[in-house]
């Protein structure tokens, strides 16, 4: 018999050999795997690190030097009409017609409108009705009243009868005195059709048109009429620092400038002060009183308010390219522990390319120099260098 002849077996070794193989295979993609994510890892944090430091800004600052003492400080102030106030309705109805606009310079008693008052025309004859009606009805229990006590003296009626009669009389003058005043109340609200301005001024706003439904009182739905200002004297509002609060006395002069007026300046006077130191800001609240014949100077107006001293003050002196101008007033960026701080500055004199700063800031300070209009306190900065001034 043939036999088949055996396969041959695959030595262990073989496959000790192919083990081997793939697990270097495998070692070595994992570490190019491990490498790759570690390269990449390590290539974006240095990008975000990059970034960060990107997008800290670079700034010059300046220290301030020192200059004479101060004569005078100026200040920001807000001027004000010195009589302004809404005009409202006393009566409902319609707006029949309008005589002034916005701009106008009217006269106190000047006619301003006409209202259209069809329901209290009504309302006020029925009351003249009732009131007729009233005084009719006193007429009869007052000649009633008259017969019983005639009556009551021979003893022909009971005194309880002419008690009832005289009580009656005074009741029915009751009612008469009632209707009246109703009356006259609807008479004085009918006086309410004429809308008159109650003061010399100008007319600053103009809120309603002809046929406009009108409502009675400043909390109606509808809006004001009128809105009038007396510009012939304005108030200036300027909040003095705490430490300059001992030089402003009622009667004091001021020295008001504007920017839109280069070259000129308009007397003021101290009227006032709140007498109390603001605890938020550390200011005195002082109004200044100017005149205003031409009305050449506007309500709203931001001003500037040159006070004299009557101490000096120690001042210092900074480019004006340091200077921002917000809405809060004045302020440099200061440079604090690498974060930009605004701080808010009392302004003396002015040299064109520099200022004299009597509050706010030390000889130490480091001022940003041409801060952006984004800058805000807290901004983390990076200081370039500093130039000397």
């Amino acid at each position: 018999m043939n036999s088949k002849e055996a396969p041959p077996r695959v030595s262990a070794v073989f496959w000790v050999a192919i083990a081997v193989i793939l697990c270097g295979a495998a070692g070595a993609i994992a570490y190019a795997i491990v490498t790759g994510i570690a390269a990449r890892v390590h290539a974006a944090t240095a990008l975000e690190q990059e970034t960060l430091q990107m997008a800290v800004p670079t700034v010059t600052v300046v220290h301030p030097q020192r200059g004479a003492p101060a004569e005078e400080v100026m200040l920001p102030g807000n001027a004000q009409a010195y009589m302004a106030t809404p005009i409202y309705a006393r009566t409902n109805g319609y707006l029949r017609a309008w005589y002034f606009d916005i701009g106008a310079r009217v006269k106190a008693g000047q006619l301003l409108a006409d209202i259209d008052t069809p329901e209290v025309d009504r309302q006020l004859d029925q009351a003249r009705a009732d009131l007729a009606t009233a005084q009719a009805n006193y007429e009869l229990a007052r000649t009633t009243a008259a017969r019983y006590q005639s009556l009551f003296k021979s003893d022909s009626v009971a005194k309880q009868d002419v008690d009832d009669r005289v009580g009656d009389l005074q009741a029915k003058k009751a009612m008469v005195d009632s209707a009246s005043f109703n009356v006259r109340r609807l008479e004085e609200m009918q006086h309410f059709q004429k809308v008159y301005a109650p003061f010399d001024g100008v007319v600053t706003a103009r809120n309603i048109d002809i046929g406009a439904l009108i409502d009675a009182g400043a909390n109606a739905p509808g809006k004001e009429l009128f809105d009038m200002a007396a510009t012939s004297q304005l108030r200036v509002y300027v909040n003095v620092p705490q430490q300059y609060s001992r030089d402003v006395r009622p009667g004091g002069a001021a020295i008001l400038t504007l920017a839109e007026f280069p070259g000129r300046k308009f007397a003021g006077k101290i009227v006032r002060s709140a007498d109390s130191i603001d605890p938020a800001s550390r200011t005195l609240l002082t109004e200044v009183d100017v005149d205003n014949p031409t009305g050449e100077l506007l309500p709203g107006a931001f001003v500037s308010v040159h006070l004299k001293l009557t101490t000096k003050i120690g001042a210092a002196i900074i480019p004006v390219n340091t200077v921002i101008f917000r809405s809060e007033g004045m302020q440099v960026a200061v440079v604090r522990g690498n974060k930009a701080e605004l701080v808010p500055i009392a302004i003396g004199r002015d040299y064109g390319t520099q200022l004299e700063v009597v509050s706010g800031i030390t000889p130490q300070d480091e001022i940003i120099e041409n801060p952006s209009d984004s800058l805000i306190s807290g901004t983390e900065v990076r200081v370039a260098g500093s130039s000397g001034k």
